[in-house]
């Protein structure tokens, strides 16, 4: 990362962020949780875990949504049939994002990915998803700059 990306920062780290509490599902659930739970909390992308509480990837919410409103998706149907699941390979390793994560390295992270799903470092616990808007309100109540990524709305 730049010298200007570390000032804007200024050591921040990804708990800096104040991020909401995660909202996950786990995969056997129904969609209307999901799409319930997630207008409550005005989330974008919900976390789907496995039976063994490991991230296996996300709904996507407003394209579920859309489905659901286009009679393509039911209440009733499981979250695994809806859920985009992560690619894992030595191409593309799973990067670690956690609370100690320095905001630099979630900006570069962000760069490639629409968000970043905040674990503890075992991986065990969601603790929250981070998206550029989110770095964009930090920097912004830091009376810094928003980052030059150009970031859509999370």
């Amino acid at each position: 990362m730049s010298t200007s990306r570390a000032a804007i920062y200024r050591g921040a780290v990804v708990e800096d962020l104040q991020l909401p509490p995660a909202f996950t599902v786990p995969v056997n659930a129904p969609i209307s949780r999901v799409l319930e739970a997630a207008f409550e909390r005005e989330f974008s992308q919900v976390p789907v875990l496995g039976d063994d509480r490991r991230v296996l990837g996300y709904i996507e919410v407003p394209k579920l949504q859309r489905r659901f409103e286009a009679g393509e998706a039911k209440d009733d149907d499981p979250v695994s049939a809806w859920t985009t699941k992560f690619v894992r390979s030595k191409e593309k390793p799973y990067q670690l994002i956690t609370p100690d994560t320095p905001l630099e390295e979630l900006e570069a992270f962000l760069q490639e990915n629409l968000f970043a799903i905040v674990t503890d470092h075992s991986r065990c616990f969601v603790l929250g998803v981070a998206t550029l808007p989110d770095l964009e309100t930090f920097v912004s109540r830091r009376g810094g700059t928003a980052g030059a990524s150009g970031a859509g709305a999370s």
